[in-house]
């Protein structure tokens, strides 16, 4: 059985669980959840909360997609994290989610090989005109949905032990489809179920995101559940202030050593609006793209450590901003309570 079938079936098997919604909850009070299991908040350190090992774009639906092997993956990654991991980060979160490429028995493997801690996630992808969500949930409701992400979060991915770290979700732009809406209340059933930490690449500014928690807060979540992915997507920083004063998550994750200058400017905003505890940074940076020669060009992870970093104390960033943006709030964000 090629493996996007064996997920798409072994996400339908868990609906037949008869899983009662109400009656899950994970003993999971003020965890991390890892590839290698559950650590303490304190324990994750340095962290790039949004990047990728492999990415595979052939799409939820497709029969037969590209067949990868993943020694090769393994073994062209491993020297990336290798390095990032000498420059001082601890924790890696790979935000690639099911059916895109998401392998947690490579993740497991790499972490063991680095020492690193490494977080996947469960979820489904929306955006890119709804290319990564699979057929079957037309035919679902989003307690259904919801269903499966637990399941992943009770007894592990794809036949593994390894538990999501968080929920990945991503659309677009408004207005929101129906499948759209559907994995939104999906992830606040999980959420309830689970207590993951709800992440939502969000392609299209600030209205977007303001519906999006809209629906979720609709739904019980608490806007400190939330984060808003590919924040930077948006120039008017109003959205960002507003939303991070309500509690959410604000994800600039775009990071590289061409556009230094406009996530520091964006990054002074927010400190001057007493707001840098609600900020998330990272590179979205990687990645092993199945389908093409030895995973075609690899963007490594070190510009955040050989461009960021130090852009930031040259601004005036302190070392407790600096820790505030990389280990405080991170540890704060993933934490499962």
């Amino acid at each position: 059985m090629h493996r996007r079938q064996f997920i798409l079936q072994g996400s339908m098997a868990a609906l037949a669980t008869g899983l009662d919604l109400s009656a899950v909850a994970l003993n999971s009070q003020g965890r991390i959840f890892t590839v290698n299991g559950p650590i303490e908040p304190s324990q994750m350190g340095m962290t790039l909360v949004h990047e990728h090992v492999m990415v595979d774009f052939a799409g939820a639906n497709v029969s037969t997609g590209k067949a990868y092997n993943p020694d090769e993956v393994f073994d062209i990654a491993l020297p990336y994290l290798n390095e990032i991991k000498n420059a001082g980060c601890k924790t890696f979160i790979d935000c690639t989610p099911s059916l895109l490429g998401r392998d947690v028995r490579i993740l497991q493997r790499l972490s063991n090989a680095t020492g690193l801690n490494i977080i996947t996630n469960t979820g489904f992808y929306g955006a890119a005109s709804e290319k990564f969500l699979p057929d079957s949930i037309k035919k679902m409701t989003a307690k259904e949905v919801a269903a499966a992400w637990i399941k992943e979060s009770q007894s592990g991915i794809d036949g593994t032990n390894i538990r999501p770290g968080f929920m990945k979700l991503g659309l677009d732009g408004l207005p929101f489809t129906e499948s759209i809406e559907k994995i939104i209340n999906a992830a606040a059933f999980t959420y309830k179920a689970t207590g993951l930490t709800i992440g939502i690449h969000t392609g299209k500014g600030g209205e977007p995101a303001l519906k999006e928690l809209e629906i979720l807060e609709k739904n019980g979540v608490p806007p400190k559940k939330w984060i808003w992915i590919h924040a930077q997507n948006e120039t008017d920083l109003t959205y960002h202030i507003q939303l991070a004063k309500r509690g959410a998550w604000i994800s600039f994750d775009g990071i590289s050593s061409k556009n230094v200058d406009e996530y520091i400017t964006r990054l002074k905003k927010m400190k001057s609006e007493n707001l840098l505890h609600r900020v998330l940074v990272s590179q979205d940076a990687g990645w092993y793209n199945v389908g093409q020669e030895k995973g075609g060009k690899f963007r490594n992870y070190m510009d955040f450590f050989t461009h960021f970093l130090p852009a930031l104390r040259k601004d005036g960033f302190t070392d407790l901003d600096i820790k505030t943006l990389t280990e405080r709030n991170p540890a704060e964000a993933f934490r499962v309570s």
